[in-house]
């Protein structure tokens, strides 16, 4: 792609031509030449004005058409970016890209090795969820125990003042606690 932008910059002039009293004066138009994407550039060809791959493939990101051109081929590239409509081009090429990283560094699974891989951590994660949810279950059980048990020790028969395993023991009167730490060791040997 090139395009021409006037301006009023001047151009140098080399010494032995400023001498010459037959040289043209300078002009006030700037040839400034856009570089080609970088998909042209690769493919060694001239970048046209409405070249399909210019927009997604940038002149300063060289590695990304390369790794896609390996995978793909430049041919696939461009017919699977005609066949779409604009506004789906750019996560294609975005995908391509992906794809074609995983390919190169796993070419036995490419993609589906990644996605393996992420599905086992899920389960994992799922997993360590699960306990940890039972483990809490279990505190709740013990805490209510634990409740129940200071309730028949205060005289209580029935626990009517349990507050449910979710709350915390701020309603419990804390001076029975201070008064009676001796009979907490018999509930933990």
């Amino acid at each position: 792609m090139e395009s021409t932008i006037s301006s009023s910059s001047s151009r140098s002039v080399s010494p032995s031509s400023s001498s010459s009293p037959n040289s043209p004066p300078p002009s006030s138009v700037t040839v400034v030449v856009v570089s080609p994407c970088a998909a042209c550039k690769i493919l060694r060809r001239r970048c046209a004005e409405k070249c399909v791959l210019a927009p997604y493939f940038p002149p300063n990101d060289p590695i990304k058409f390369t790794t896609a051109h390996r995978v793909f081929g430049a041919s696939n590239i461009i017919k699977f970016l005609q066949e779409l409509p604009e506004s789906q081009r750019a996560d294609a090429v975005s995908s391509m890209v992906y794809e074609a990283n995983a390919r190169l560094r796993d070419p036995v699974y490419g993609c589906a090795g990644s996605v393996c891989q992420l599905q086992k951590q899920v389960s994992d994660l799922q997993a360590q969820l699960a306990k940890a949810q039972a483990e809490i279950v279990n505190m709740q059980c013990q805490q209510a125990n634990i409740m129940a048990l200071i309730c028949m020790e205060m005289g209580q028969s029935t626990p009517q003042a349990i507050s449910p395993p979710q709350q915390s023991l701020d309603n419990f009167p804390m001076n029975y606690l201070d008064d009676n730490i001796g009979s907490w060791e018999t509930l933990w040997t």
